[in-house]
């Protein structure tokens, strides 16, 4: 036998191997899963795949993915631009796709400097690192904030600083006098660490994609610069908050000294986020890239897309914002009342309603949205199956992007009214 022949057949049986084991493993997660918010242990939201139509269920199904923005994928003009991207190594910052991105991000957001970073994690951690440089320092962050609950304590973990927490207002602000009481004034007492950084996030979250006032923003910044602070947006969204507001970013971001903007969430970018900030913070936070693993090379295919996500992309949030507020719309006009959310809070693209019938959890609505039950198809003429997730306090979290439509919201509308509808009847019916 010879040796090219041994090599093909030792391949396949490696490959198949690896199907096989792929399939049994995928299929022991899959039943495991279940419905999103099915599962005990659960923190503020959980993941999971919505159940496929089985036998004699609908053929034809539409999904509405509302669980994130950042299920958006690049369209064909993204992905063309992607193809035709110029290259170079980036490390070297070489690439002139990704030094072109860095300086319209510069621009756009007014700030010295821009580095592109893989993640909005990744970003968020550097600003820290860069910040926060020696042992001992502290951070003072929102204890509802994505960096706070969904990045893994990595400020603590893998930089080594100490944070405090101030309770976010519904808002997404913070109370400035609890804020300045969390500011420590006693260093160098060796009892306490040194505080350095308050971090801020816009739009917010948890709280709904809410937009933090700019009068709340010019008071965090004199209250920083009167102790010698820094702050760090996460503006994963400030492109919503902008748009929301109508107003450029840099009168948002005029108030903050860095800021972490995310390109892959309403955006489209397959992958991306840009951090700015003074030069000699941009300077520090390269070398933290690196460290942490984020120096990529070719990057030019990937800068590429987020050159057109902010300059092409911002502008058709606002179409985001009107679906999510349609359907919020929908939710109050429900008859009977199984919802309840205020108009008020529902700002941009992430809408949290809450569900006020006793009997309907926040879980099981999401497992039923999410699957086509008996009847749909002929209710419906089709089956549609609405993706979103449990989120906390008795409520349910949807964000709308670019993949969704108006009429894919009008589809979740419709679902909606039949999932709240059938539950009354059985509700009635069980009586």
């Amino acid at each position: 036998m010879s040796l090219k022949t041994f090599s093909c057949r030792v391949l396949c049986k490696l490959v198949n191997h690896e199907v096989v084991a792929s399939k049994k493993t995928l299929s022991a997660r899959d039943a495991a899963a279940g419905f999103p918010g099915r599962s005990s242990a659960r923190g503020y939201y959980n993941s999971g795949k919505a159940s496929q139509p089985g036998p004699g269920k609908a053929a034809h199904v539409r999904v509405v993915d509302l669980r994130s923005d950042t299920v958006t994928k690049p369209g064909p003009a993204m992905r063309q631009a992607m193809a035709a991207a110029e290259v170079g190594d980036d490390v070297m910052r070489e690439d002139p796709c990704v030094n072109e991105l860095q300086e319209i991000a510069a621009e756009m957001f007014q700030m010295e400097a821009a580095l592109f970073v893989p993640t909005g994690t990744m970003s968020n951690l550097i600003a820290v690192m860069v910040h926060c440089r020696e042992r001992g320092d502290e951070m003072i962050v929102g204890n509802l904030s994505h960096l706070h609950i969904y990045e893994q304590g990595g400020s603590a973990q893998l930089a080594g600083v100490h944070s405090t927490t101030v309770d976010n207002l519904p808002d997404g602000s913070f109370d400035l006098e609890q804020l300045e009481s969390k500011i420590r004034h006693g260093y160098p007492d060796p009892h306490y660490p040194r505080s350095r950084l308050i971090c801020v996030e816009n739009t917010h979250n948890i709280q709904g994609g809410r937009v933090l006032p700019l009068t709340f923003l010019q008071e965090v910044r004199a209250l920083a610069d009167r102790y010698g602070l820094s702050v760090h947006m996460d503006g994963a969204r400030v492109m919503n908050a902008a748009v929301a507001m109508g107003l450029p970013p840099s009168t948002i971001l005029q108030h903050t000294h860095t800021i972490s903007v995310c390109l892959s969430k309403g955006l489209g970018s397959p992958v991306g986020t840009m951090l700015a900030g003074p030069k000699d913070f941009i300077t520090r936070a390269v070398r933290c890239r690196k460290a942490l693993g984020g120096g990529m090379r070719q990057a030019g295919i990937l800068a590429a897309a987020g050159k057109l996500s902010l300059l092409e992309m911002v502008g058709r949030l606002e179409e985001d914002h009107h679906n999510a507020k349609t359907f919020a719309q929908a939710l109050l006009e429900c008859d009977p009342a199984v919802f309840a959310v205020d108009m008020a809070t529902v700002e941009t693209n992430i809408l949290r309603f809450r569900i006020q019938e006793p009997t309907l959890s926040p879980s099981e609505f999401c497992a039923r949205m999410a699957e086509v039950g008996e009847g749909e198809e002929a209710a419906l003429g089709q089956g549609i199956q609405v993706l979103m997730y449990p989120h906390f306090s008795n409520t349910v979290r949807a964000v709308w992007h670019l993949g969704i439509s108006p009429e894919d919201t009008q589809l979740a509308i419709q679902k909606m009214q039949l999932v709240a509808s059938q539950h009354i009847k059985e509700k009635v019916g069980a009586q």
